[in-house]
């Protein structure tokens, strides 16, 4: 069994946490209010994981850098989803190869997945999307250019839009 580790650490938007395996990032969070916040999200991902800031320097520096504004490729980062379904992984990979500052629609991400006439099922893959962020699924738009669906509440779409912001 694969050893797992975490780090909670502060960014300019807020609190992030993340884990990962030694094949890769597992988990991230959308940023946070408080570092407990980070803790509850990840819940039972973090129960056997050890706590290791050394183990996320350069990822820990690449969102530092991303919510400056700077250019920042999270693509080729390695990611550890292997338990998720075939359609899941096929959309998050194809949500990977959205560029920075630009959008597609569920409908496209359904159509990349392998499965044009599911993009309900896109839109579930996103909203179970454990990677934010790093898998950018805010990147990701209704077909008739609205957000939808991010995180939990109103706030979080005001999230998704200040991150399509950010990378204008």
């Amino acid at each position: 069994m694969s050893k797992t580790y975490y780090d909670i650490f502060e960014t300019p938007a807020g609190w992030m946490g993340l884990v990962a395996s030694d094949s890769g990032l597992q988990r991230s969070t959308l940023p946070q209010a408080y570092p407990e916040d980070c803790i509850e999200q990840l819940g039972n991902a973090i129960t056997d994981a050890a706590p290791s800031p050394a183990h996320f320097e350069e990822i820990r520096d690449k969102l530092l850098r991303y919510f400056e504004g700077e250019e920042v490729n999270f693509a080729e980062e390695p990611i550890d989803v292997e338990d998720a379904s075939p359609f899941h992984r096929a959309a998050w990979q194809a949500c990977r190869t959205i560029p920075k500052g630009e959008t597609r629609t569920y409908k496209w991400l359904a159509e990349q997945a392998g499965n044009a006439l599911a993009p309900r099922a896109a839109g579930q893959a996103m909203a179970k999307n454990r990677l934010a962020i790093i898998i950018p699924c805010h990147r990701v738009i209704a077909s008739d250019g609205s957000l939808r669906g991010f995180g939990k509440g109103r706030e979080r779409l005001d999230l998704k839009q200040r991150l399509l912001d950010l990378e204008n």
